[in-house]
């Protein structure tokens, strides 16, 4: 009998992944349970286990490839039996299955055998960067579009067709140019922001050097489609300052043997996030969110704390969960380990997902200071920057004090200028006064 082996919904939001190799080929025999592929989502690299026992008769979807919710994967040729023999496993049978694999990432994968979902996920629209950027500038609902092509792909002259069929084709335009100029613009950037549409391709100058074009996949076309989406919706704005970080320095170096002792490698940033949260208590709209539908605004009571990492394929931001509720032992300890992961890219989607609120490390990197972009839908991010010696005047003389440089982006729908320099001034006085963590200890 055929088995099609489909791509379930991954939840988070998430609704399509990226197979990043396929652990079998075609003619191959998988048992019930074995790890057949490893597909990438924007949270994780995760593997498939197989349904059934059969052989693999076909393989739809490529490494590279991307699929959606309910695309085939691959077909399977299986015979009549027990379970463990080819037949599909039950719903139950593969929900546990699958909460035991490597992992531990629930219904990854379903069977045509299983019924439908009482909801089905909405596919996403396909189209380019460009043509959704030339879609909100017009405030052009792509859902809306009927594409021309016969692939379903939306194009920026089916964008341009809506908008002047709708009347509203000059609402985007902005800065007193014209629609033609935003979607000559639009398409320039075609080229620049979705290399993945186009074939590797090599072009030869007059000089004789070569230029080469490679698709834009994997984790890289997430972080770029995530920075896209958050860039886009929120109206950002950015507070500078910058902290004298002596006390921390000495309170670090006197703890860090202490923690050394119980196997724990204590730096900067658990201090910073200890630091943090009674700051969140304190101003509560940086660890909230905008709804945008119902346009309300949802203030968080748990504190996830999400580390923005910097990993071989890109950035990916772990998230210390219940930041409130652990000790600096324990924040130091968890947050070695979700580092690890993010760059071995083994962590589970709750340790990549659902942070209220992230803080940047941009010094960690070697990074003097930077602007960063808040974390969709997050309403703020700090970064921190390298700690450095400068030369400051105190009470009419110059001194030489390490400073750390700060920069606070936040969604300025919902925060002004004014919360934004109290929530800087008061994070400053707690790291140059660390003691008074002392004073809110549980």
């Amino acid at each position: 009998m055929t088995y099609e082996f489909k791509l379930a919904d991954l939840g988070e939001g998430m609704h399509e992944a990226e197979i990043v190799q396929w652990l079998i080929d075609v003619g191959d025999t998988a048992k019930l349970d074995q790890a057949i592929a490893k597909v990438e989502t924007d949270k994780a690299v995760v593997e498939l286990p197989s349904p059934v026992t059969g052989r693999v008769s076909e393989i739809r979807v490529k490494d590279g490839q991307t699929a959606k919710v309910g695309d085939v994967l691959l077909v399977f040729e299986t015979s009549a039996g027990s379970s463990g023999d080819g037949t599909p496993k039950s719903s139950e049978t593969s929900a546990a299955a699958t909460s035991s694999a490597p992992t531990n990432m629930s219904s990854v994968a379903t069977s045509s055998s299983q019924s439908a979902p009482s909801v089905a996920a909405r596919p996403r629209i396909q189209a380019a960067p460009a043509v959704r950027k030339l879609a909100f500038e017009l405030g052009v609902d792509l859902e809306q579009v009927t594409p021309s092509s016969a692939s379903g792909r939306v194009s920026l002259e089916d964008v341009r067709a809506y908008a002047e069929r709708a009347g509203s084709a000059t609402s985007g335009a902005q800065n007193g140019t014209s629609t033609a100029e935003v979607a000559s613009t639009a398409a320039t950037k075609e080229e620049q922001l979705a290399p993945s549409t186009l074939p590797v391709e090599k072009k030869v100058d007059q000089a004789g050097t070569e230029d080469q074009r490679q698709p834009l996949t994997g984790l890289r076309k997430r972080v770029a489609e995530h920075m896209e989406r958050s860039w886009r919706s929120i109206p950002h704005a950015t507070a500078f300052d910058e902290i004298d970080g002596g006390a921390l320095i000495a309170l670090r170096q006197a703890l860090k043997p202490i923690a050394e002792q119980r196997g724990v490698r204590l730096t900067y940033m658990p201090l910073l996030i200890k630091l943090l949260i009674p700051l969140l208590k304190e101003f509560p709209i940086f660890n909230a969110s905008l709804d945008e539908e119902k346009r309300e605004i949802v203030y968080k009571r748990s504190y996830h704390i999400g580390v923005a990492t910097d990993s071989p394929e890109g950035l990916l931001v772990p998230v210390m969960r219940n930041a409130d509720r652990l000790t600096l032992m324990e924040v130091a300890a968890k947050l070695e380990k979700l580092i690890e992961g993010a760059q071995k890219r083994t962590l589970a989607l709750p340790e990549v997902s659902g942070s209220t609120f992230t803080l940047n490390n941009v010094g960690s990197f070697g990074g003097g200071s930077g602007t960063p972009i808040i974390n969709y839908p997050e309403a703020a991010i700090l970064a921190v920057g390298r700690i450095q010696e400068k030369a400051i005047a105190r009470q009419g003389a110059i001194i030489v004090r390490p400073v750390m440089p700060l920069a606070l982006s936040f969604d300025h729908r919902l925060i002004d200028g004014a919360m934004s320099g109290k929530f800087l001034g008061r994070f400053k006085e707690l790291v140059e006064n660390p003691q008074q963590l002392m004073l809110d200890m549980v």
